[in-house]
């Protein structure tokens, strides 16, 4: 076998089975290479691993010399660590079946600082402007500064310089501010403005260092723009993380967790993040190779000791030990829900279609006219047959709660919309388009109106912020609209238990992929001074209104539970 096709099984088998302690995100990368390789070329996979095609680039960069430290002094080549071939190797090694193009147009790579991320993105250059075999590679580095934008390219520069080979045999040429291939008229270069003066660019490869750091998302934008004439361009973001979550770096960081979380597919991203898992002790020192899979080779364990110390004495140092040297994005928010706990608690026996008439259920209205969708949410309580560990029905029934989710959105929302799955969503069905600019509120109330006179409806909560007038008119005809008042106290304790019934499995919903996104996107900001919690987002366009219309019918279906169920209480005493 390919010996760096083997390196990377081998780190593959190693993560998977515990031996090399990892984060879920590295764990989901692993599995969906793993998941891949499984596949068979078909109509809707048209992929194929060429083992061939992974090595060369790991090959080409292991020629490659050191040029900092103690390794430059004794003349040692480099030398790509296990992980780092999973990584070389996945995103090299597929190809189309036919055309032989590469699978995957754009890597999301993220680690802590001091992990190699320099030197393999200098070799990465290299490869991709003499190795590649594209002709007129137009290959870049680029930052917000120039400054920054020179660290890998400097690197990549001082690597041509000690490599003769690369001059005499690839027909490298290197310039005070370029390197050239003339054979091929190809160059890289080092790149830093704003996106408005990097017009005219025809990008092969482009790699942007440290994209946390990108206050605006132009220089990205521009790059992925200039890449549409090229078969098989690359862009790769190598970065570490940050505080700002509504830039353009967790943006594509996002992006990523819900492929890897199977919220959303997108085969030609591939992405991995090295990061602690939620719960862990940051000054653990066995949790730290999460985040540093160099961990003993470029990252020093005293050095990291010394940096966890400075940090637990001085709070002004904590915010960068965490971001800098574990990985971790710092803000007051954090995901709400295990996606994979939420996947398993879907049916295909919930719809609105099979509610048995006349069930008692609770129902939750979130209205927005523009730009976000409005929702309404049904929940009932019902006795199912639940599927035991090994997938067979257990013998006894269980009772649960089910929850259906209608979607309403305007038909321009859905054509300006940056969501390439939305428009997918909707031919699907799985949300309800209506005509012009704005939701229509009228078919949302027609669908009150008609659930009501199926259903003993108990009631129905609405923020009286967003819904007062619509709600008036309903109220007026009979229908049981209640108003929740959009604060921690009422959020808190439903979050939690809503949380808890899907762990547990005593929540089902129908599997819509729309709700399944917007639940992914909703985060929980917790109160510096108590323990109350609130659902918000982090980005304007990561929609949230099917899960607070969730949140708003099992908040007033399991108050009202509960309150029953303590009056029984007192009843019998």
């Amino acid at each position: 076998m390919n010996p760096y096709v083997e390196r990377a099984q081998q780190y593959m088998r190693d993560v998977l089975d515990g031996t090399i302690p990892t984060c879920k995100w590295t764990r989901l990368a692993v599995q969906r290479q793993v998941d891949d390789l499984q596949r068979q070329p078909s109509e809707d996979w048209p992929w194929v691993f060429d083992a061939d095609m992974a090595s060369r680039p790991c090959a080409f960069i292991e020629l490659l010399p050191h040029i900092k430290g103690k390794w430059a002094r004794d003349g040692r080549l480099l030398e790509l660590e296990p992980w780092q071939c999973f990584i070389l190797t996945t995103v090299f090694g597929w190809v189309h079946h036919e055309t032989k193009l590469r699978r995957f147009l754009e890597a999301y790579e993220e680690e802590a600082r001091k992990n190699g991320k320099s030197a393999k993105g200098s070799g990465l250059l290299l490869y991709m402007l003499a190795a590649d075999g594209e002709h007129g590679a137009e290959c870049y580095t680029a930052a917000t500064t120039r400054d920054q934008a020179r660290i890998v390219f400097d690197d990549a520069k001082a690597m041509a310089e000690r490599s003769p080979g690369l001059r005499t045999h690839l027909g490298v040429a290197i310039m005070q501010h370029s390197l050239t291939v003339a054979h091929t008229s190809s160059k890289a270069a080092p790149l830093a403005a704003e996106g408005s003066t990097l017009d005219g660019l025809n990008v092969h490869f482009a790699l942007l260092d440290e994209l946390h750091a990108h206050k605006t998302r132009a220089v990205y934008d521009v790059i992925d723009s200039a890449r549409g004439a090229r078969e098989q361009s690359l862009l790769w973001t190598i970065t570490t993380a940050g505080t700002d979550r509504s830039g353009i770096c967790y943006e594509r960081r996002t992006h990523v967790t819900k492929i890897l979380d199977g919220v959303i597919t997108d085969d030609r991203v591939f992405g991995i993040i090295y990061t602690l898992d939620d719960g862990d002790d940051h000054f653990d020192p066995a949790v730290w190779i999460k985040a540093n899979p160099n961990l003993g080779k470029s990252v020093q364990l005293d050095e990291m000791k010394a940096q966890a110390s400075k940090a637990q004495a001085m709070p002004s140092a904590l915010s960068n030990f965490l971001t800098k040297r574990l990985n971790v994005w710092v803000s007051g928010e954090s995901p709400w829900m295990d996606m994979r706990a939420w996947d398993r608690c879907g049916s295909k026996e919930v719809s609105i279609e099979t509610i048995p008439d006349g069930v008692k259920l609770y129902m939750g209205l979130d209205l927005a006219q523009k730009k976000d969708f409005a929702a309404l949410t049904l929940s009932w309580e019902e006795d199912v047959l639940v599927p035991g560990a090994d997938g067979v029905y257990a013998p006894e029934r269980k009772r649960v709660w089910r929850v259906c989710t209608r979607l309403y959105l305007n038909e321009l929302a859905i054509q300006e919309s940056g969501n390439a799955h939305l428009a997918g969503w909707a031919r699907q069905g799985y949300v309800v388009v209506t005509d012009g600019d704005l939701t229509d509120f009228d078919v949302v109330a027609d669908d009150m109106r008609k659930y009501c006179r199926r259903f003993d409806v108990q009631e129905i909560a609405f923020d009286p912020a967003l819904s007062m007038y619509f709600a008036g008119k309903l109220i007026e005809e009979g229908l049981p609209l209640v108003e929740i008042a959009q604060r921690s106290v009422f959020f808190t304790p439903v979050l939690i238990q809503v949380e808890n019934m899907v762990r547990e499995g005593t929540l089902q919903h129908e599997g819509n992929p729309v709700m399944a996104w917007m639940v992914s996107n909703l985060v929980v900001k917790q109160s510096k001074f108590n323990e109350l919690m609130a659902p918000t987002k982090e980005r304007p366009e990561n929609k949230i209104d099917g899960p607070m219309a969730m949140l708003m019918a099992l908040g007033r279906a399991l108050a009202t539970v509960e309150s029953n169920e303590i009056q029984q209480g007192f009843v019998i005493l």
